[in-house]
C-alpha cells in the first residue's frame, strides 16, 4: 500500500506511554511548586516559539526540493516535529491541570507537607535531606522526591521526631525525622 493512505500514530496515546514515575494517580491533582510551573512553561513557550518554528522552515525548505520519499530531511524533519507537537500537548495538559503550591506559606511548620525539606537519619545513622516536590519535578540526584513516592507518602503529615517506615525496593526500612523546613525551591 501507498504511504500517502497508511495513517501514523499521532501521539494522542501520550499519557498511557509516560514512565509510572510520571504518571499521576486517578482523581488526583497535579501539585507543583512555583520553580516547577515556570520551568513547564519556559519548555513549552521554548518548542512554540523557537524549535518549532526553525524545524517547520527545514521540513518546508526539504520538501520543496522534490521526492520526499527519499528525503532524509524531509522525513526526520516531520518525525522531530511529530515528537515536538507530542510533548507541546503534554506541558499544555500538565500546565492546564497543575496546582502550584508555594511550600513558603507553611512558614514555620515542623509537620511534613507538600515542598516539605525533610532531614532524616535512618537505622544506619546515614543522614538525607529530601525535599517534597511534584512529579515533573523529580531529580533524585539532589534529593528531590515526587509526593506520589512510597517514602514522601510515609513522611507526609509526620512530624520532627517521629520515626517513619516505608517500603523501599530493599524492603521495609525505618526512618527517624530530625528536620522540617519550608524554603524556595529553584
Amino acid at each position: 500500500m501507498n504511504k500517502a493512505f497508511v495513517r501514523e500514530s499521532d501521539g494522542d496515546d501520550d499519557d498511557e506511554a509516560l514512565s509510572p514515575s510520571l504518571q499521576l494517580p486517578a482523581g488526583t491533582r497535579n501539585y507543583i511548586t512555583p520553580a516547577g510551573y515556570a520551568r513547564l512553561k519556559d519548555e513549552r513557550e521554548a518548542l512554540v516559539k523557537r524549535e518549532r518554528p526553525r524545524l517547520v522552515d527545514v521540513v518546508s525548505w526539504a520538501a520543496s526540493n522534490g521526492d520526499r520519499s527519499e528525503n532524509g530531511d524531509y522525513i526526520y524533519g516531520k518525525r522531530r516535529l511529530r515528537e515536538i507537537d507530542r510533548r507541546i500537548r503534554f506541558l499544555s495538559k500538565r500546565i492546564d491541570f497543575a496546582e502550584v503550591v508555594d511550600p513558603l506559606r507553611q512558614g514555620d511548620n515542623d509537620q511534613v507537607f507538600f515542598g516539605a525539606c525533610v532531614t532524616v537519619v535512618d537505622s544506619d545513622g546515614g543522614e538525607n535531606t529530601y525535599t517534597i516536590v511534584g512529579v515533573d519535578e523529580v531529580d533524585v540526584g539532589r534529593g528531590r522526591i515526587s509526593w506520589i513516592s512510597p517514602l514522601a507518602r510515609a513522611l507526609i503529615k509526620a512530624r520532627t521526631g517521629d520515626c517513619v517506615r516505608f517500603q523501599s525496593p530493599l524492603g521495609i526500612r525505618e526512618i527517624e525525622i530530625i528536620d522540617v523546613i519550608y524554603r524556595t525551591i529553584d
